[in-house]
């Protein structure tokens, strides 16, 4: 990714360290960016406390203003650092990184506690901000594909075990009937559903020796039957490291993220990704 500096100018540097994650002041730059939106998160949570001292709001005020002039000073760079502005403001990260940025500007104008309030919490749209900078990740890359690859598999095990909780659940309940809550079949589909994951809500409890017996086994199943997606999408994502590229070139032009490290142009518009 080594980029002819004769031909580079300040937008394309600091396109490299907003969206560029394999350079190192991009990946600076996304630590940074990181630790701030968890920071504000974290901020945002405390606020919402009651009974704190005052001087505890009034530090939180004051970091949650040096955190967000920080966000408005990067989506302006992000706007100001691609070629079409307008592929960035009008995408999905886009509209979440102004709707994250806006709500303390927005307090000096709106009064009224609730409001403030309901504003206020829009900010915890900027967890968003972290999935924007995973996917700059060459190993978040290869778990998403992973992901991907197992979904037939995946649907097709719950499909599976739904089938398995109706039957079970059918019956237990011609095994204990609605004397011990298991009024329906539905309800019983329920309680082995929740019986199975080992969430166990405690609700409807099966009273009879032939009940429990049967509670015994799906219990001991629920184990077994857990891993098994976990098996399905660590085996894709072995697969995926195998195989995969890193992905994590950004076109400055239409803001297209999906290109190999190795590619030279666009493949959405045919821009010179390297600016030579």
């Amino acid at each position: 990714m080594k980029k002819n500096s004769y031909h580079r100018t300040w937008k394309d540097r600091l396109h490299d360290v907003i969206y560029e994650a394999d350079t190192p002041t991009g990946k600076i730059f996304d630590l940074i960016l990181l630790v701030l939106i968890v920071l504000s998160i974290i901020f945002v949570m405390i606020e919402s406390v009651k009974g704190l001292p005052d001087h505890i709001y009034t530090l939180l005020y004051y970091a949650e203003w040096v955190i967000t002039i920080f966000f408005t000073f990067e989506y302006i760079a992000r706007i100001i650092s691609i070629k079409r502005p307008s592929t960035y403001i009008f995408s999905f990260y886009g509209m979440i990184d102004l709707l994250s940025t806006l709500p303390l500007y927005l307090s000096f104008f709106i009064t009224g506690t609730s409001a403030l309030l309901a504003v206020r919490a829009l900010r915890l749209l900027r967890v968003f901000r972290i999935l924007k900078i995973s996917r700059y990740i060459g190993e978040s890359n290869k778990l998403v594909k992973a992901i991907k690859d197992s979904r037939a598999k995946i649907l097709v095990f719950l499909f599976a075990v739904l089938v398995l909780c109706i039957i079970m659940g059918t019956v237990m309940y011609l095994i204990e009937g609605e004397r011990s809550g298991f009024k329906s079949i539905p309800i019983s589909v329920y309680w082995c559903i929740v019986t199975l994951t080992t969430v166990g809500y405690g609700d409807i409890a099966p009273v009879t020796p032939l009940g429990q017996f049967l509670a015994a086994i799906i219990m001991i199943m629920g184990y077994g039957i857990i891993a098994v997606p976990t098996g399905i999408v660590s085996a894709e994502y072995t697969q995926q490291t195998r195989k995969i590229h890193l992905n994590t070139q950004v076109c400055s032009n239409c803001n297209e993220d999906k290109h190999s490290d190795s590619a030279k142009f666009c493949h959405k518009c045919g821009e010179d990704l390297h600016n030579e």
